[in-house]
């Protein structure tokens, strides 16, 4: 059996896209999921892999989950924190929910998730870790303290926890995706989405499978000596 890998949020959008990347490598690969079982039932209908119900942003959940995955499935080798929400907003306007429903889930979904599957990895001395960042995380958006902060957080996560894991053979990286065509960009309204894409060099929207091409990459065998890296995937929207 290949290895094992849990993506988060891995039922929608980028999340499926990056689900059926690391199962077309040969992974074993539990698709998790907070909410919509209607939606995963059909996604497991139509790949095959395993979904798994829990909420990121609960540390107990997490714990039980991957417990759960590791005892049904196996051993996991790979995780790949992609789970996330907006609640936009201005400050002015954002309530103290709105911000802590970000960062409990985007953020702490992070940390929650590599508690329980770190301590593994190093001890079997093999483990890639690629949490979900994004170009707001890097450059900041108007409306999404909350959301920035987050993202943000998560690449200063990223940094300091493959320092831990460097000499275990555990690699720990962040992939930040500029604007890509899934559900959550799509209800943007049309006159803000053109002023986006008109700001993007190579003058579209990013496709899923783009991203799912650069975590497959990064949970590879052949990816051992990057570690602590943010690889921007934005169609040169933004290149700090």
């Amino acid at each position: 059996m290949g290895r094992v890998a849990i993506v988060t949020g891995g039922t929608r959008g980028i999340g499926e896209a990056i689900s059926r990347r690391l199962s077309d490598m040969g992974m074993t690969v539990v698709a998790n999921y907070a909410g919509n079982e209607e939606k995963a039932k059909a996604f497991e209908d139509k790949t095959g892999i395993r979904t798994y119900k829990w909420d990121v942003g609960d540390f107990n959940a997490c714990q039980q989950g991957c417990a759960q995955v590791a005892a049904e499935v196996g051993p996991v080798d790979v995780l790949v924190n992609n789970a996330g929400i907006t609640r936009d907003g201005t400050l002015l306007r954002m309530t103290y929910e709105m911000w802590d429903e970000v960062m409990r889930i985007n953020l702490g979904g992070c940390f929650n998730m590599a508690k329980a599957v770190f301590p593994g990895m190093r001890e079997r001395g093999w483990g890639r870790i690629v949490n979900i960042g994004s170009i707001n995380g890097q450059g900041g958006q108007y409306g999404q303290v909350n959301y920035a902060a987050a993202k943000s957080g998560i690449h200063g996560f990223t940094k300091a926890l493959a320092q831990e894991g460097a000499k275990f053979g555990v690699t720990v990286n962040a992939l930040a995706p500029g604007y890509i065509d899934t559900d959550m960009v799509a209800a943007v309204p049309d006159d803000v989405l053109a002023k986006i894409v008109a700001k993007i060099p190579v003058g579209r929207l990013g496709q899923a499978d783009e991203i799912a091409r650069g975590v497959a990459f990064l949970c590879g065998e052949d990816a051992g000596f990057v570690t602590g890296s943010t690889l921007s995937i934005n169609g040169g929207q933004h290149m700090y």
